[in-house]
């Protein structure tokens, strides 16, 4: 891979010294943040490299990156020897990208568009790495969409506000059990990392963030389609109040999925471990009623 003129640092690492302040890339390009957008720029290179290393070795396969902004992380990827396919919904963006580009030959590739859109499971060639810092405003949907193609990565490692990345690895019982817990822990382990003050980045926001990393299981909890467990998450966290004897209704008659599911009808959602929510659909799947 060129160097592009940059020496070379410890472990084969690129050295990015050539580049200019991320402040200045913003102001050069006239990159204000903007709220609509979900964007907070993230203007740490410490930090940048801090995410870039927990995806561990970026030499083989690609690294996909959503939202990269005036790529302050892509700049951090791209030192740790990766090749990067960045998807980047502003067009403000794009020039300061190209310049990254330019310093970094054949490294970064950008696709402009909506990540939502993107079959991102198909980018480049494998291993695929996900490691990006989410636009706060889709950060949920961008997760559910690819925990529905999880074997096509190796790892993610993932940006959050604090309070969702809390949710993925909550423990039945536990604050912030809910179903992107359940979908989260039944096909991928789940670590969280580090936690992100909001001065982090520009302009910071009212809200602390965390650094998670999620390692697609070999073989899920359990073999069962995901719209069946999506169906069946939906339906009890939607009255996670209620005992599951009453939003089981909705799927057939409680008494039998109880007996047939190892389910204490008493019980609420929150208090259900993962296993118990798969058991039901694969209830509702090979057999039950629906």
């Amino acid at each position: 891979m060129s160097d592009a003129g940059h020496g070379e640092g410890e472990a084969g690492v690129i050295s990015g010294t050539d580049l200019p302040p991320l402040r200045e890339v913003i102001a050069r390009h006239g990159l204000d943040a903007r709220k609509a957008l979900g964007q907070h720029f993230l203007l740490d290179l410490n930090l940048t490299r801090r995410i870039a290393r927990a995806a561990g070795d970026l030499t083989e396969g690609t690294v996909i990156e959503v939202g990269p902004g005036p790529g302050g992380l892509t700049r951090a990827l791209l030192e740790q020897g990766a090749r990067v396919t960045a998807i980047e919904k502003d067009a403000r963006c794009l020039a300061a990208l190209a310049d990254l580009g330019a310093a970094f030959p054949g490294c970064l590739t950008v696709v402009e568009g909506d990540a939502l859109d993107q079959d991102v499971g198909a980018l480049g060639v494998g291993p695929r790495r996900v490691v990006a810092n989410l636009p706060y405003n889709v950060s949920t949907p961008l997760l559910v969409g690819w925990l529905r193609q999880a074997h096509a990565f190796d790892t993610l490692v993932l940006m959050f506000q604090k309070e969702v990345a809390d949710r993925l690895w909550a423990r039945p019982g536990g604050r912030g059990y809910s179903r992107l817990a359940v979908l989260t822990q039944w096909l991928c382990e789940v670590k969280p990392l580090f936690d992100v003050h909001p001065r982090a980045f520009t302009p910071p926001p009212k809200v602390n963030s965390a650094v998670v990393r999620l390692t697609p299981r070999a073989r899920p909890l359990m073999d069962v389609p995901f719209a069946a467990v999506e169906r069946v998450t939906a339906t009890l966290f939607g009255q996670r109040r209620k005992m599951v004897r009453a939003p089981l209704k909705a799927l057939g008659d409680p008494a039998a999925i109880c007996a047939a599911c190892a389910i204490d009808p008493a019980l609420r959602a929150e208090q259900l471990p993962v296993e118990a929510f798969l058991r039901v659909a694969r209830w509702v799947t090979e057999g039950g009623e629906s």
